[in-house]
């Protein structure tokens, strides 16, 4: 039953009710979730008595963390990429169909919300954010990058505050988040069993979310968000951290948050890093079934390189904080075999339709 497997369904009135409930892993998506809420859509998406989804968390301290990439790791270290694939071949499948689903789909999003939980709400129709989000994409401290659609909605940021976040897989709140555009709409969480309810009664999603919807705060870095655009325009890696470096002289709020930018893209995969910075360049001209194209070749790539294993290790099985990367620095990366991981078609490419 879904139930067991980390993920509810309920059809209440004329909403299906998507419920991800997997509370030891905080919501981690492992295959079993994916391919269950795939075919769960599919059938909503041809039964006419549901109107609009609704997906939402269990549990109040995280919507969900990410993709499970820690069993993908233990899967490409076995030597079985090939399943370690077709969970991302399915996840960014899954993903997209969310962004081109057919009836209203409306994700309630609170607490800590990583890289793939944002996969499943991040191009819903209607995003809601509650008042204890916390947003991050921070798959460059684990040797990954950016996913799950990421290419295409972080450089359509405001600025250049995607390549802030993609590159350093900063954490942002509520306020910064909707001044951002990451969600369209912020509905207190103690009014969520009413949203839900009207949804349920039929109410049509966009009334519905207008009459719930609140004033989000100002954005906490509002005053930053200058200082962001200036430095991450750079036209590469190098002169961005120039560029941090320059900043960080001083006491001033803008040069402290200029010093803890630049240790955190150091810290980071100096290959994701790469990655990063090229998802963001190419990614503002590409529709977002081949932005998960780009995606998918990155990610069947770095299956055959250390830096994933090494993060995964460091991050979330050790937990030493201490990777030792291959490449060890940013300077030592060739940006044209970063390219190269982009451009190089791949005998099964990842086709979205």
């Amino acid at each position: 039953m879904a139930e067991d497997i980390g993920v509810r369904f309920e059809l209440r009135g004329v909403a299906g009710i998507i419920t991800l409930d997997r509370p030891r892993a905080l919501n981690a998506i492992d295959h079993a979730m994916v391919r269950a809420m795939r075919a769960q859509l599919d059938a909503w998406a041809g039964d006419e008595s549901v109107a609009h989804i609704v997906l939402r968390s269990a549990h109040e301290r995280a919507f969900c963390v990410g993709g499970d990439v820690r069993a993908m790791a233990e899967l490409g270290r076995a030597g079985n990429t090939e399943a370690a694939r077709d969970y991302w071949r399915d996840e960014y499948a899954l993903d997209y169909h969310i962004a081109t689903y057919p009836k209203p789909f409306v994700a309630l999003v609170d607490g800590l919300c990583f890289g793939g939980g944002f996969g499943v709400s991040g191009h819903a129709r209607y995003r809601v954010a509650g008042e204890n989000l916390g947003f991050a994409m921070p798959e460059v401290a684990i040797g990954l990058f950016p996913d799950v659609g990421g290419t295409y909605v972080l450089p359509r940021l405001p600025g250049w505050s995607g390549t802030w976040l993609a590159m350093t897989g900063a954490r942002i709140g509520l306020s910064d988040a909707m001044a951002l555009g990451l969600y369209t709409h912020h509905v207190p969480v103690t009014r969520w069993p009413e949203l839900i309810d009207a949804l349920a009664e039929g109410e049509p999603a966009d009334r519905t979310l207008a009459r719930f919807a609140a004033h989000a705060p100002a954005a906490s870095l509002r005053t930053l968000f200058p200082a962001i655009d200036r430095i991450f325009a750079g036209g590469s890696v190098e002169a961005i951290l120039l560029a941090l470096d320059l900043c960080s002289a001083g006491s001033t709020e803008e040069a402290e948050f200029a010093r803890i930018q630049a240790a955190t893209i150091r810290r980071a995969s100096p290959t994701s890093v790469h990655i990063a910075f090229q998802q963001m360049q190419r990614g503002a001209g590409i529709d977002l079934a081949g932005c998960f194209a780009y995606e998918f070749r990155l990610v069947s790539r770095l299956l055959a390189m250390p830096d994933f294993y090494e993060g995964v290790r460091a991050v979330l099985i050790d937990k030493d904080q201490a990777p030792r990367w291959s490449p060890a620095s940013l300077e030592a990366v060739d940006p044209a075999a970063i390219a190269a991981l982009f451009d190089e078609p791949l005998p099964d490419e990842l086709v979205l339709t």
